[in-house]
């Protein structure tokens, strides 16, 4: 059975969401989030920063979201949440697949850490302004991709998984359209 070592409010909501979309089993191991807390070495083995997601697959063990996802989608089951590589829709669907993490997450991961990781007399406006406005830019693209449409690609795909995780970070960060 796949085991996903997990902390609310992470990327590792992206795995869970499609575990559960491709309705496999799973155990789901809930971990603390903050940096600060210390990891065990055992999960240190699975992910040398001490880091979720984590899935464990027999003797596999992987980790970064987006490799996962694609490993889950490969090896288990697509339900139809990825293109064929011959397909129009593959290019695509690649680019949007990875769009969130080039462009998206950065501005998020910058925020996050200027309002709630660091000391208040460590956070930096002008850096936390800048990301704020990379945050808008990077959704540009992403708002006219979906301009009359609900997905990401014409039907639900691991695009969508990847980008909803970035879409709710965002809200989550006072983003609101």
């Amino acid at each position: 059975m796949l085991k996903l070592h997990f902390a609310p409010n992470s990327r590792a909501s992206r795995i869970s969401w499609l575990l559960e979309e491709l309705e496999l089993p799973y155990e789901l191991n809930m971990m603390s989030f903050h940096p600060k807390d210390p990891k065990s070495d055992e999960h240190r083995a699975r992910h040398p920063l001490g880091r979720v997601p984590v899935l464990d697959d027999g003797d596999v063990s992987i980790y970064e979201s987006g490799a996962i996802v694609e490993y889950i989608l490969e090896r288990h089951k697509n339900g139809g949440l990825k293109p064929s590589v011959d397909s129009p829709e593959f290019p695509m669907y690649l680019q949007w697949f990875h769009y969130c993490e080039g462009m998206v997450m950065p501005p998020v991961n910058t925020i996050v850490v200027h309002t709630l990781l660091l000391p208040p007399e460590r956070r930096d406006e002008t850096v936390l302004g800048q990301a704020k406005r990379l945050l808008t830019k990077a959704w540009e693209p992403v708002e006219a991709a979906l301009e009359g449409k609900d997905y990401l690609i014409g039907d639900f795909s691991g695009a969508d998984i990847m980008l909803g995780h970035a879409a709710f970070m965002s809200k989550r960060l006072g983003r609101t359209s």
